[in-house]
């Protein structure tokens, strides 16, 4: 799983086969041509990977600096995103101070800042007990789906399989459609 995320996140060229991400062909692809996919793709971490020295709120614009020059409208549209996730009334808080759902929340709003056309999720609810590993992919689709953006979630947790449109399984290094009799 972690090698088809970074091949899907374009972290690195496709040596064999075809692989389009976003329309665009990432075999022998160069460096630059990678940088301008990644530049469309949002991406969520099981361990959050948030900056422990930033709130809530800077981390959620920190990408956004790249973009936007407007702080003011950074940090309006990063409250928002903090909104819609439900934290809010957590902008100016810090990881440490924040529980491990209201962190992958944060890390969720972070994916979304940029506006990406898709979102790779490695394990977002690895961390979280059940109701609230729930609460969070829901929170995700929802968003993703007000936004037009595309979610590819990997996880172990098979009681997540409801929410999604498409499942597919990885097994034996092979890549093919979820058959309920797993």
């Amino acid at each position: 799983k972690s090698t088809l995320l970074t091949l899907v996140g374009a972290l690195r060229s496709v040596q064999e086969g075809s692989l389009q991400v976003l329309g665009t062909e990432v075999r022998n692809s160069s460096e630059a041509e990678r940088v301008a996919i990644r530049r469309r793709i949002g991406f969520i971490f099981q361990s959050h990977n948030l900056v422990s020295s930033l709130t809530a709120l800077q981390n959620v614009t920190l990408l956004m600096q790249l973009n936007e020059p407007d702080r003011q409208l950074r940090e309006r549209r990063g409250a928002e995103l903090l909104e819609a996730v439900g934290l809010g009334h957590r902008l100016h808080h810090y990881p440490s101070e924040l529980s491990g759902g209201q962190r992958q929340r944060v890390a969720i709003a972070r994916a979304l800042a940029p506006e990406p056309e898709l979102i790779l999720a490695d394990e977002p609810t690895a961390s979280l007990d059940s109701q609230s590993g729930k609460e969070v992919v829901q929170l995700l689709g929802e968003l993703c789906r007000r936004r037009g953006s595309s979610v590819m979630l990997v996880t172990h947790d098979l009681r997540l399989l409801e929410d999604a449109d498409r499942i597919w399984a990885i097994e034996d290094g092979h890549v093919k459609p979820w058959q309920n009799d797993h």
